[in-house]
């Protein structure tokens, strides 16, 4: 099952989507927005189900062409945004890059910080950058959507808590994180709001894709068009989903509709590319001593796509322009 969000008010419309992704039908009956679906999952999810069922058979009566410009983020505002850093080989290439070691008990303790959630972007949303000198990169990720989780849950239960997974453009604006992190406080200004794919999917709905603990498939990255890279999300991803949930859950219970991200995907093959820039500018650095490829301007665009077996997208496409805000 595929669900998305209208840009309707503050947290969309909720409605169910095709699997091919071309046509999509209101779901208000069942739940207003994913949230209410997601705190009321038992109910709702049979519910949405049969929606789905009715959609994919041609009777539902109210069924519409699915347009990627008319929708919002899956959950246009959330109760959390976390986001980890699972490929261990994106942290050691930028710590290598710039002769830093990596933290202490990177391999065992997972790296999570907590980022803004009250304004998520969708998928064509822009990206809107008030300085080209902040150095703005896209983050390609993979996220999932929870529902309650208990404190303290292991890893070995965590994964029954995913309800939907979904892309994710992790922006981050390099430039200024330097600054932010030499204050000991964490992330901030060099965060803004993350972009999502067009549509979130149960479980269920990716087949072998999905294997209970990561999403296996290659995701393209394209800047201006050209091909940045295609790491698969499932090769070396050092904490697996139900490793994060548990360390997110430790200390506290995670509410319904907590997003949890897996941060940038990344290979150590090196062959298939990068899923942002900063990654690449230290490849280039290592190799060469010279990071040469600069970081977003106004009029990029970056699109974000990870497809089945068969060659169709599975969430959509998240497909952004960088525009300059004064």
């Amino acid at each position: 099952m595929k669900l998305a969000s209208l840009r309707e008010g503050r947290d969309g419309a909720l409605c169910v989507v095709s699997r091919d992704l071309a046509r999509a039908v209101r779901a208000g009956a069942v739940a207003p927005t994913l949230q209410a679906a997601l705190d009321d999952w038992a109910s709702a999810e049979p519910r949405l189900r049969e929606l789905a069922q009715r959609l994919e058979s041609g009777r539902a009566a109210d069924a519409f062409a699915l347009d990627p410009q008319a929708l919002a983020a899956p959950l246009p505002r959330a109760y959390q945004w976390a986001d980890a850093s699972a490929y261990l080989s994106h942290l050691e290439r930028a710590r290598r890059a710039r002769g830093a070691e990596p933290p202490p008990g990177y391999r065992s303790d997972p790296l999570l910080y907590q980022g803004g959630s009250d304004t998520l972007q969708g998928p064509r949303d822009p990206i809107r950058l008030g300085d080209e000198a902040w150095g703005a990169d896209f983050e390609a990720e993979v996220g999932v959507v929870l529902g309650d989780v208990p404190q303290g849950c292991p890893a070995e239960r965590a994964g029954a808590h995913v309800r939907l997974l979904l892309l994710v453009n992790d922006v981050s604006l390099r430039n200024l994180i330097p600054g932010e992190l030499a204050k000991g406080f964490g992330f901030f200004q060099s965060k803004p709001s993350s972009a999502f794919s067009p549509v979130a999917a149960t479980p269920d709905a990716l087949g072998s894709a999905w294997d209970g603990r990561r999403l296996h498939g290659a995701l393209e990255v394209r800047r201006n068009g050209a091909l940045f890279g295609a790491p698969d999300a499932g090769v070396d991803m050092d904490f697996d989903f139900p490793t994060l949930i548990a360390h997110a859950a430790r200390t506290r219970a995670l509410g319904a509709g907590t997003l949890l991200g897996s941060g940038t995907v990344s290979n150590r093959d090196a062959s298939r590319g990068v899923a942002c820039i900063a990654e690449r500018r230290a490849l280039e650095l290592l190799e060469s001593g010279s990071a040469r490829t600069p970081f977003l301007a106004y009029g990029d665009r970056v699109e974000i796509e990870l497809r089945d077996a068969a060659g169709a997208s599975i969430f959509g496409k998240i497909d952004q322009k960088v525009v300059r805000v004064t």
